[in-house]
């Protein structure tokens, strides 16, 4: 056939260039119709082309012997220089594990300490959800993708500015990451700015989350007297301590350092408070190279490592084996001006290697990436969080923080950015998965049926149309039209439909809420800021 045409996803209608499906092919394949009817069925978990904790690990940035270098250079580190700032429960834990406190007041880490509380700490850690079909299994190179972050602001992306951030922001954020495929947990990524009391802005915002989402939440505390009020409240969501200990769905970021090599004393008092109260905690450490952290990319990784090794010899000696994340949190200057660059090339590298990190040392891990220094979801934006959210996932980091929705070097959070997220994230997940070659994948008998005697194009041979649901990823949101359907459907805007989308899942009364019971209980109990 000479003057071959292939109709667009949206439309029968030929256009130019493309390869005319056969009456055969069309009468295989159903049409139009049936395949928007495959495309709306909800696929089985195994079926999916993409789902969370694919496993990635086929990026490595440093060779096996700069890993070893690294690990060797963290460990002198500790064992030299130590950290300083300890609260007083901290020295007790950490000198009766065996640390060595100096005159000058730093702890410092005998190399056998260090390696045997690596050797102690945990392997293979469950986040769990409110509901179980969110459990995050943290192991080897299984990747997931989440939001994080402390953003002051929302991006109103119709005024084109930025406004304080609410707690009612950050219930409206969980609601649309509890409908969204590819965002995989909640970590709080807004300050709540309209609650002024810090014990009622903690408070509120783990109420706004988990009201908002059955998926995995992270949350950190102001101060260690706020962890007792905060697992009471807990415990009133998950039907007692009992249930709240069995499936801890909330876990606690903490700050434990100060960059460069100080402990954070209130934050390591949250940390002992959480793991006493049975919360899993991320160890991070956010240096930003050139300020905090050395400006060598390998030197900020270097002082990362280091300080959550400390972290984990902290929590060990607490807790041996105890559920946490090593959280190598690294950011970028841009040396011109000593600002964050979180969207720059430099951060996805130092991410991807901080994920090499913790796949040599087989501890869960979690980095930064996704972030945009973009202050709206544009073009800028789209390079900066696909860049290092495909890099960190090719690394096998297990978990991906604000890889959604963050702008500003995460001074601002979008809404509308979180929902382009969701597509970006699944393109990402894609190359997560990488390519699989078998037999039937090569595809020779096929390419043989095909041209010899075939139809001479693949369209509607059956390993094609078995293939469009379980081995290729659709956008939402983006649409892959020509110019003229594009024309033909009054330009579509790719923000307009984000804010569409926005707007149809806040219309609907989250269903993460609560019991009424319960949400009576808890009410009568807290001072929530969040109407009924």
């Amino acid at each position: 056939m000479s003057d071959i045409t292939l109709p667009s996803p949206e439309s029968d209608q030929p256009q130019p260039g493309a390869i005319e499906i056969t009456k055969t092919a069309r009468a295989r394949s159903g049409g139009r119709a049936a395949r928007h009817a495959a495309r709306s069925a909800k696929l089985s978990d195994a079926m999916r082309p993409i789902r969370p904790g694919m496993s990635g690990g086929t990026y490595n940035p440093l060779t096996e012997a700069e890993v070893l270098r690294i690990h060797r250079t963290a460990l002198r580190a500790l064992e030299e220089i130590g950290l300083a700032d300890a609260p007083p429960s901290g020295v007790e834990i950490l000198t009766k594990a065996g640390a060595i406190q100096g005159s000058d007041g730093r702890i410092r880490f005998p190399p056998a300490l260090v390696e045997d509380m690596m050797a102690k700490a945990c392997r293979d850690m469950t986040l769990f959800g409110r509901d179980a079909s969110n459990d995050l299994f943290l192991s080897g190179t299984r990747v997931h993708y989440g939001t994080a972050g402390a953003a002051v602001n929302v991006v109103d992306v119709e005024g084109r500015k930025y406004r304080d951030s609410t707690v009612q922001d950050i219930h409206d954020a969980a609601r649309i990451v509890d409908q969204l495929d590819n965002i995989h947990f909640l970590q709080r990524p807004m300050v709540a700015r309209d609650i002024a009391d810090n014990l009622e802005m903690d408070l509120n915002t783990v109420y706004a989350c988990c009201a908002g989402t059955t998926k995995h939440v992270g949350t950190s505390f102001t101060e260690p007297a706020y962890v007792p009020e905060a697992l009471e409240m807990l415990h009133m969501i998950a039907g007692g301590e009992d249930a709240w200990r069995a499936r801890p769905f909330v876990s606690n970021s903490n700050c434990f350092v100060v960059p460069p090599m100080k402990f954070a004393t209130d934050a390591c008092k949250v940390m002992e408070a959480c793991i006493e109260g049975g919360m899993p905690v991320l160890l991070l450490s956010a240096g930003q190279a050139g300020a905090t952290a050395p400006a060598p990319i390998a030197g900020a990784i270097v002082q990362a490592v280091a300080e959550c090794m400390a972290g984990v010899v902290y929590v060990n000696a607490m807790s041996p084996g105890y559920p946490a994340i090593f959280g190598t949190w690294p950011f970028v200057s841009d040396l011109r001006t000593g600002a964050m660059s979180g969207g720059s090339g430099e951060q996805a590298l130092l991410t991807a290697g901080c994920a090499q990190m913790h796949r040599f040392y087989g501890l869960p891990g979690g980095a930064a990436a996704g972030i945009a220094d973009a202050k709206l979801p544009d073009m800028q934006a789209g390079w900066e969080q696909m860049c290092s959210n495909v890099m960190a996932g090719l690394s096998g980091l297990n978990m991906v923080y604000e890889a959604a929705g963050m702008h500003a070097s995460l001074l601002g959070f979008c809404l509308e950015s979180l929902i382009l997220g969701d597509d970006l994230i699944g393109q990402a997940m894609r190359c997560v998965r990488g390519i699989e070659v078998t037999d039937d994948t090569m595809a020779l008998e096929t390419m043989r049926a095909t041209c010899i005697g075939g139809p001479g194009h693949y369209l509607g041979s059956d390993q094609t149309l078995s293939l469009m649901e379980t081995d290729y990823v659709y956008p939402a949101i983006a649409n892959r039209m020509s110019p003229k359907e594009w024309e033909e459907k009054n330009r579509p805007d790719l923000i307009t439909q984000a804010t569409r989308r926005k707007e149809a899942i806040l219309a609907n009364r989250a269903a993460a809420r609560f019991a009424p019971d319960i949400d009576a209980a808890i009410r009568a109990r807290f001072r929530i800021h969040l109407p009924a």
